[in-house]
């Protein structure tokens, strides 16, 4: 009469376990391991358990949780991964659309063009009887002075063709309304795209008259294709 082998749960859970760690061998890290292979290794333990001393309901529940804990987990980190290679890449697009066009950042510097001409802009927190910009060098004097006249509420831009080119120049502007009362100005610094810089983790524009690049999240506005 032939005797059939039983085979115990350790050496049945250890053979199981094997062909895991072979599997993740083979593909060069443990990190690929998968949720059916932690089941394998969980339905060997089962099928094997010895009669006198079976698995422990506790154990096997937390065994369960941490099955479900590291599906979610490798689950979260795959749309974690899509959703920053999208965003980087509409980043991305968003800044290439800026070249060759002007932003407006926060700030009040002039900074002309091989031509000497420079642009400007600002924002008036209500309509304007009149208006008035003075633009000063890097020393503090008065360089030109351009008067606006009236100007309605909201986003304004000028010109100043008077600057020499590799200085940077700075402006003040003067507005009153129609009763004479001083109106509220927030003036920006106008620069024009050259590039796109994706060295770092999100991208900057590079610009013309400012060594540093600027953030995209920092543009204002966008006054339109630089002339």
């Amino acid at each position: 009469m032939t005797s059939l082998a039983v085979p115990n749960s350790a050496s049945a859970v250890a053979a199981a376990a094997s062909t895991t760690a072979a599997k993740a061998a083979g593909s060069g890290s443990a990190s690929s391991l998968t949720q059916g292979d932690f089941l394998q290794l969980l339905t060997a333990q089962l099928k094997y358990q010895t009669p006198n001393n079976p698995a422990d309901p506790t154990q096997l529940a937390s065994e369960f949780a941490a099955i479900s804990t590291v599906d979610g987990i490798n689950q979260l980190n795959s749309q974690v991964s899509s959703l920053s290679t999208s965003t980087a890449a509409s980043q991305i697009g968003q800044a290439s659309s800026l070249v060759g066009k002007q932003v407006a950042v926060s700030g009040n510097v002039l900074t002309p063009d091989a031509n000497g001409n420079a642009t400007g802009a600002f924002n008036l927190a209500g309509a304007a009887q009149s208006a008035e910009v003075t633009i000063l060098d890097p020393s503090g004097a008065v360089a030109g002075v351009e008067n606006l006249g009236s100007l309605t509420a909201g986003q304004q831009s000028f010109s100043w063709g008077n600057g020499a080119p590799g200085v940077n120049y700075t402006y003040q502007i003067t507005a009153d309304d129609a009763t004479g009362a001083p109106v509220s100005v927030t003036p920006y610094s106008v620069y024009t795209v050259q590039g796109v810089n994706v060295s770092g983790a999100t991208p900057t524009l590079n610009v013309q008259g400012s060594a540093a690049p600027l953030p995209v999240s920092s543009v204002q506005t966008v006054l339109g294709a630089a002339t």
